[in-house]
């Protein structure tokens, strides 16, 4: 053991000597990252001790501290609203901030706090993901959009912030595989295609279900007449129950351009 405070020796597998840092606020034993040498252990403990018993703010973090901005996020949410989170949350009145790094701070509404106090954030090349379940799935999904969506185009932001993920800021065009709606005339109108080594047009439809619907039945074609092999994710409609799905299935007209469509090599 080492005699400086805050810090605790131990070692690797492979027998290389490393230290751990820890600190005790509000009776919770709270790690503060592990280091090569002791000293920088103890600093992190010095600087987490200054954080918590002072009137600090996020902002006040500089990158020649030792211990990480994640962790200083989360000792601040810890100090202020007497709630430790592991992930980089600071908790405000009616939502939360999580930070991916200091220059990017997300908002989300208080509803997926369970989820995100669970799940860490990434990103990568613009790409903001979570693991789950041994999975990346994009963050974007738990609004239901798809990860071909574009932005503008599929949905959209009500304030042009893209950082801001609350429920009522993010607004849904295009929910549904191959389905892109169209204004004419002042009316909504859903076109509905599909990619078959470039795009084909399935066909118009008066609403997005049908045009759902349509995408789903020309899926089947193409993969009943072997026309190609290509593993299509279909649309799960459940705004309506599986007797009606079938009857509009039956009744929905695809374009006689796929029908005719020879197998793809």
């Amino acid at each position: 053991m080492t005699k400086l405070k805050g810090v605790y020796k131990t070692s690797k597998k492979n027998g290389e000597i490393y230290y751990k840092s820890s600190i005790t606020y509000l009776g919770k034993h709270i790690s503060l990252g592990s280091y090569n040498n002791q000293l920088n252990a103890h600093n992190a403990y010095i600087e987490a001790q200054n954080l918590l018993y002072s009137n600090k703010k996020i902002e006040d973090y500089e990158e020649n501290y030792v211990i990480r901005f994640e962790k200083w996020v989360i000792l601040i949410n810890y100090r202020d609203s007497g709630h430790y989170i592991k992930n980089p949350i600071y908790l405000h009145k009616y939502y939360f901030s999580y930070y991916i790094n200091r220059d990017t701070e997300l908002i989300f509404d208080v509803d997926d706090l369970f989820y995100y106090s669970n799940h860490k954030i990434f990103k990568k090349n613009g790409y903001l993901f979570v693991n789950d379940y041994g999975m990346q799935i994009n963050i974007l999904s738990r609004f239901g959009i798809k990860n071909f969506a574009v932005v503008g185009k599929d949905y959209y932001f009500k304030d042009n912030d893209c950082t801001n993920l609350r429920y009522h800021n993010v607004v849904i065009i295009n929910k549904f595989y191959g389905v892109e709606r169209k204004i004419k005339n002042n009316k909504n109108l859903y076109i509905s295609k599909i990619n078959i080594n470039g795009y084909y047009k399935i066909g118009t439809y008066k609403t997005e279900i049908e045009a759902a619907i349509a995408y789903n039945k020309a899926v089947d074609f193409i993969l009943a007449n072997n026309i190609l092999n290509k593993n299509y994710t279909k649309n799960y409609i459940c705004e309506i129950d599986s007797k009606n799905y079938l009857v509009i299935y039956k009744s929905i007209k695809i374009s006689d351009k796929i029908l005719s469509l020879k197998t793809i090599t």
